[in-house]
């Protein structure tokens, strides 16, 4: 692994800065980062924004530097550069039109109110984070992409449902596994039962729909809808595609998720890691709808087979 940092050049905010970023690792970078007291807030996606007068000492501490030409070369062929059309669809103005697409019932729909629009400002600001790496906003992009690919399934108004669910299903994110769904579902109850209209009108919540965003968030928990689960099987789906992805993104998907534990020890990592594939290559069935399992099962099997023999080398 080799760390690269290009001069600062790139104005903003009233000063210059310069790119931090990993060929191949990560959760090196980040180590790197933070034991250079580099702020979680400054890493944006795939790289981190560094201030023109810590230049000098990223490179005394072993950076390299390079020219902005060649770092975005070296980034743009490792597996961890995030290209700009992915950003694009994970920029908060994009995220907020499609929170507000859930409420609306048609074009000739007036924007939703106020109270609507805060809540989707706090699921954007969740997701945006500064401890996260994987679970951050462009799983919420990714997920929402995939929802939309696996189509209408369930009962009507279903496709919303889930949408809103995974939106929700990660807004509580500390790595803390079952206790983030939890709270991740109370969340979703909290700031959804505001909005549960007093009349029926174009794009209202019932309390009941409130009821079904809340089991739905809990469904990924151990993604195991039941078999008559339609929608839960949306959302436990839309949640896991990225398993079924090309081999270079389920590796930029690999170093984010260890880039996230980065606290973790790397022989304990590797254990926990282990033991989490073992327990999606034994489950009988990853993909609970139709859609899901022909667009992603065969790939997802063959990524983590990858993965838990890296693992074991």
């Amino acid at each position: 692994m080799t760390l690269y940092v290009d001069p600062p050049a790139w104005p903003a905010h009233d000063r210059l800065w310069s790119h931090l970023v990993s060929d191949s690792s990560l959760h090196e970078l980040r180590s790197f980062a933070h034991a250079q007291g580099l702020p979680d807030r400054s890493f944006d996606l795939d790289h981190y924004d560094v201030p023109a007068d810590r230049h000098d000492d990223l490179v005394a501490a072993g950076a390299r530097p390079v020219s902005g030409g060649d770092l975005a070369r070296r980034l743009g062929a490792s597996v961890l550069r995030v290209p700009g059309r992915e950003r694009r669809r994970a920029s908060r103005t994009e995220l907020l039109g499609r929170w507000a697409g859930l409420w609306s019932a048609g074009p000739s729909t007036p924007q939703p109110a106020p109270g609507v629009l805060a809540v989707g400002v706090e699921l954007v600001d969740r997701w945006r984070e500064p401890h996260r790496v994987y679970h951050s906003r462009l799983h919420l992009a990714d997920a929402l992409d995939a929802l939309d690919a696996l189509g209408v399934g369930g009962a009507p108004g279903s496709a919303r449902l889930a949408a809103l669910a995974l939106w929700f299903h990660d807004a509580v994110h500390d790595g803390d596994a079952g206790r983030d769904e939890e709270r991740s579902a109370a969340l979703a109850r909290d700031l959804l039962t505001p909005l549960v209209a007093k009349a029926t009108v174009p794009g209202s919540l019932t309390a009941g729909d409130v009821d079904e965003v809340v089991r739905l968030v809990l469904v990924t928990t151990d993604h195991d809808p039941g078999d008559d689960d339609a929608t839960g099987a949306l959302v436990s789906d839309a949640d896991l595609a990225v398993l079924g992805t090309g081999s270079r993104r389920y590796a930029r998907y690999a170093a984010q998720v260890r880039a996230e534990y980065g606290h973790v020890p790397d022989d304990d990592f590797r254990a926990g890691r282990a033991a989490v594939l073992d327990q999606l290559l034994a489950a009988p069935a990853l993909f609970r709808s139709a859609a899901g399992a022909a667009r992603w099962a065969s790939a997802a099997g063959e990524n983590l087979r990858a993965e838990r023999t890296a693992l074991g080398a």
